[in-house]
Formats: structure tokens, C-alpha cells, sequence
């Protein structure tokens, strides 16, 4: 099942043969996770690049005063990573943990470069998986220049609402760049307009 979910979204970017698309599959590692486990810590050398086939993890930073900044969450069918850290071979900055029971299809950068070599179509693959994060991400910084707390949250909300109702209101917040008293005054103000 969990190799299922994969082989489904790599065929949404490129068409691999059913031999290439288990080719590709076997690369990867399946890893379990407990709640409150983690993959990654500031300091590691990140040494995968993962698929969720199931469960919800987190990737987050820590600021000077212990402050969580979450960089993004990753529920079924994204990928995680610290993508500098795993390219660059450099001790992380960020943390990722999970949130739930997690599976994880994990590849290595030495199996990702084989996969490389014996599939051409894997670089283009990576390739438009690289855009489609390196767009959302643009969009998520300039959501977080450019609009107000309200308008983030809505945004949120309206773009992720099964992940929305999974997380906790501190992750929430910590997504948001705001505390979760901050946020308890928005869903009270938004919950009065209705």
C-alpha cells in the first residue's frame, strides 16, 4: 500500500513503465513513526528525502528564545526533507518530527543518484517537484509579507481543510507566525461574523 501511494503521485509527473515505476519505488525505505518522533534535528546531516504514505509530520525551526516556526506540514502524499541540509550534505536548521503514526518512504542521496543514472526521467521528475515547491513556498512568503493574520488563517483554512482540523491550534499558530492566544482571538472574532 504504501509503495501504491507512490508509484500514484510520480505517475501524475511523469510516465514511467510499470518496471521504471517499481524501479523507482524500490529505491526507497519504508520508515515508522511514532507521535512526537523525529526524523531530523538542527545540527544533523539530514540523510533522507522522504514520501508520506501515511500520517502528518511537521518541519520546523526554533528561533533564540525556543520560539517553533514551522516551515511547512507534510500529511499523505507530500514529500519531506531539509532539502540544503540533504543536497549540501551541511548540518540541518530545521527539525522534522512527527505528528501522528507516520510511514515514510525514504531514499538515500546516494540511492537518489543511482535512480538518476537508471532513469533518466527521475530528473525531470525531481525537476517539477523542485517548481511546484519552490512556488509554494514563494506564495507562502509573500502571504506572510503582504497579508494580515485573519487573511493567513482563512487562506489556511481554505486551501488545507482536513490538514487544518489534524493540527493543533499551537501548530496552527506557529504555521501562521502568530501565538496561539492570537489565533484563539481571530477564530473568536471570524466565529462572530458568521
Amino acid at each position: 500500500m504504501p509503495y501504491e501511494r507512490l508509484k500514484t503521485a510520480i505517475l501524475k509527473h511523469v510516465p514511467f513503465s510499470d518496471e521504471e515505476a517499481a524501479t523507482f519505488c524500490n529505491a526507497f525505505q519504508p520508515q515508522r513513526y511514532k507521535p512526537k518522533e523525529y526524523l531530523l534535528r538542527a545540527g544533523e546531516i539530514c540523510r533522507f528525502e522522504g514520501f508520506v504514505a501515511q500520517g502528518c509530520l511537521r518541519v520546523f525551526a526554533l528561533d533564540a528564545r525556543g520560539g517553533e516556526h514551522v516551515l511547512y506540514f507534510a500529511p499523505e502524499d507530500w514529500w519531506v526533507t531539509d532539502l540544503d541540509s540533504f543536497t549540501n550534505q551541511q548540518p540541518s536548521w530545521l527539525f522534522v518530527q512527527a505528528l501522528e503514526p507516520s510511514t515514510v518512504l525514504q531514499i538515500t542521496k546516494a540511492d537518489k543518484d543511482r535512480l538518476y543514472a537508471a532513469l533518466p526521467a527521475t530528473e525531470k521528475l525531481f525537476r517539477i517537484m523542485g517548481q511546484k515547491t519552490l512556488v509554494a513556498l514563494q506564495r507562502r512568503m509573500l502571504s506572510a509579507l503582504s497579508q494580515t493574520a485573519d487573511a493567513r488563517y482563512l487562506a489556511f483554512v481554505g486551501k488545507y481543510p482536513a490538514l487544518a482540523q489534524r493540527l493543533t491550534q499551537q501548530q496552527v499558530a506557529a504555521y501562521l507566525g502568530i501565538t496561539h492566544e492570537f489565533l484563539s482571538k481571530i477564530r473568536r472574532r471570524l466565529g462572530q461574523k458568521k
